[in-house]
């Protein structure tokens, strides 16, 4: 099979959604213009004129296929709605003008699709006619392929549904719930891939909802969805570890099982790792995963996340705006050591060239620094090195920043005591990564990079370092003085959104009811240390514990944090 290096390219339809935390898990389809006037006309022209500059660096660097949002909006059916196939006309019309830019410039254009979205009429013609999912994908999509000969495939979606945060009358929700539906959909769709000689990249990403939940890192579930397959149009999309794009996790071993084509998916607008604000290098990170994946089964490419993904007020957009300079820094590097096998070191001294920046040893010399800090002061590297599993999914080792928030509170503090057994360690990492802040600003001149974006790092790891005092020492009525006169600083210096808009920061200091021999004893019955699921887990956690959730959901539900009720999808999607 030919390489594959997709990079996906939906940054441009983000222009002016002026709210203060953005979704960017896909387009904002309530944004796009609904009818033809000049307004949208120029609307149209814009995101045309980024897609001609984005589409001119990606195939520049070397990228060879793009993705974009999405099947659901441009595939016309007679079941939907008659207005909504009228603004589905006009889609179909400036995405093919869309599309145009990439396929001159010899990039391949996928389209992205939840398995599965509805609509409220689609919904009610489906249940009265009593359809099934697939054979109604599997129509559409012939449809689809006829209608656009200039897609090269479709990027398939399964294990994750649109979010709170999506607000359109197409509506993505979670149909594929065992692994045995998740193998008929793809005996299904493929014959319709092949008769177009079309890709199908099937994403292997899920949130631990139902028995299909644990499909990105279970060897029983992957292996009984993708065993014995045998199609040329079928790819396997997987994240390169057991859990969403963080740091401190082992290379998914499903790479090394089956022999179906694979891509790895690598992230380089860190949604977890401010988004581009500062500099989250990953270059030394993913150089790991590349070594390991050369010994992995068909591995033929990778897709790079340059802007998709997260709920927060951070946007700024790769390979366009000048000020994502640490997200194109990131991309550039990526793409060399996947498809060029380069070293990092020599990655980033062309990037400096092409860009003429500064002294290329100057910026490695930071990104080091750079390194050290996300590693130890972003995430606490004990709490981060441990493995923890709670029901389907693996517990993230980032406890304390969640997209953009910084918690800083009493729960959090009696986790972090749990997990962490030697807090002097932790506070002599934090007093060490602030010294390499301030070494990092004094050498970003040097470098040709923004000084200002350092000492924004710098401002907001100081909370994050003062936490960490928080967490590890006795509380004083004096700490928490200088805890909230530092959140009060940082808010007057950044704006809630913009450029460098700033993290929220979530304080409070009421003591958790829950005492520590009983969070211990809950960690233990609740969360378990290895992959593969005991006793308990399969009698109680994965089934009566989701009763239980819903019985606190209805009854209870002052008891749920709001943060975790209303971002994503949502935290009960974790006990489906």
């Amino acid at each position: 099979m030919q390489p594959l290096h997709l990079i996906d390219a939906i940054g441009p339809f983000f222009r002016g959604h002026d709210v203060r935390t953005i979704n960017w898990s896909k387009i904002p389809w309530q944004n796009v213009p609904k009818t033809r006037d000049a307004e949208s006309d120029a609307w149209w022209a814009q995101v045309r004129t980024d897609l001609t500059k984005f589409a001119d660096q990606a195939a520049a660097w070397g990228f060879n296929a793009v993705s974009f949002d999405d099947v659901t909006h441009l595939a016309d059916h007679p079941w939907l709605e008659a207005e909504l196939r009228e603004r589905i006309a006009l889609y179909r019309e400036e995405f093919a003008r869309c599309f145009a830019i990439f396929t001159e410039r010899g990039l391949q254009v996928h389209l992205t699709m939840d398995v599965m979205t509805v609509t409220p009429e689609l919904r009610r013609r489906m249940s009265e006619s009593k359809r099934e999912v697939n054979d109604y994908l599997a129509e559409l999509l012939d449809g689809f392929f006829s209608s656009f000969p200039q897609v090269a495939g479709i990027i398939v979606r399964i294990g994750e549904a649109d979010g709170k945060g999506v607000h359109d009358e197409f509506r993505s929700e979670l149909v594929i719930r065992k692994p045995a539906q998740a193998r008929r959909l793809l005996l299904d769709l493929l014959p319709v891939c092949e008769k177009h000689a079309r890709r199908l990249i099937f994403r292997t990403w899920t949130v631990g909802a139902y028995r299909i939940g644990d499909l990105m890192w279970h060897r029983g579930t992957f292996t009984s969805v993708f065993e014995g397959l045998q199609s040329k149009a079928l790819v396997i999309s997987m994240k390169y570890g057991e859990s969403d794009f963080f740091r401190y996790l082992p290379l998914n071993s499903n790479f090394f099982r089956t022999d179906v084509a694979k891509i790895v998916e690598l992230q380089t607008r860190r949604e977890y790792e401010g988004c581009g604000e500062y500099p989250s290098f990953t270059g030394w990170e993913y150089e790991r995963y590349a070594h390991e994946l050369k010994h992995a089964k068909n591995v033929v490419g990778c897709m790079v996340w340059c802007q998709t993904g997260g709920w927060v007020p951070f946007r700024r957009i790769a390979l366009i705006d000048p000020e994502a300079i640490w997200i194109d820094l990131n991309t550039f590097v990526t793409l060399r050591i996947m498809k060029d096998g380069m070293p990092v070191e020599e990655a980033v001294r062309a990037f400096v060239k092409e860009r003429a920046l500064g002294d290329a040893e100057a910026l490695i010399e930071l990104l080091r620094y750079s390194d050290e800090v996300i590693h130890e002061l972003l995430y606490v590297q004990e709490f981060a090195q441990q493995k923890l599993f709670f029901r389907r999914v693996r517990i993230p080792p980032l406890l304390q920043v969640y997209w953009g928030n910084i918690f800083i509170n009493h729960s959090v503090k009696k986790l972090l005591r749990y997990f962490v057994r030697e807090p002097e360690a932790a506070l002599h990492s934090a007093a060490r990564c602030m010294s390499r802040l301030e070494q990092m600003i004094t050498l970003a001149p040097r470098a040709g990079v923004p000084v200002a974006d350092l000492q924004y790092m710098h401002d907001t790891f100081h909370l994050l370092a003062l936490a960490r005092e928080y967490c590890f020492t006795e509380f004083t009525p004096e700490m928490e003085t200088r805890l909230r006169e530092a959140k009060r600083a940082y808010k007057a210096k950044y704006p809630k959104r913009g450029l460098r808009a700033r993290y929220r920061i979530k304080m409070g200091f009421k003591p958790f009811w829950v005492q520590r021999r009983y969070l211990g004893w809950a960690v233990e019955l609740f969360m378990r240390r290895r992959r593969g699921y005991r006793i308990i887990d399969r009698l109680l956690i994965l089934h009566v514990l989701s009763m239980i959730y819903r019985v606190i959901a209805l009854r209870k539900p002052h008891w749920i944090p709001g943060f975790a009720k209303e971002s994503a999808m949502g935290v009960d999607v974790v006990f489906r």
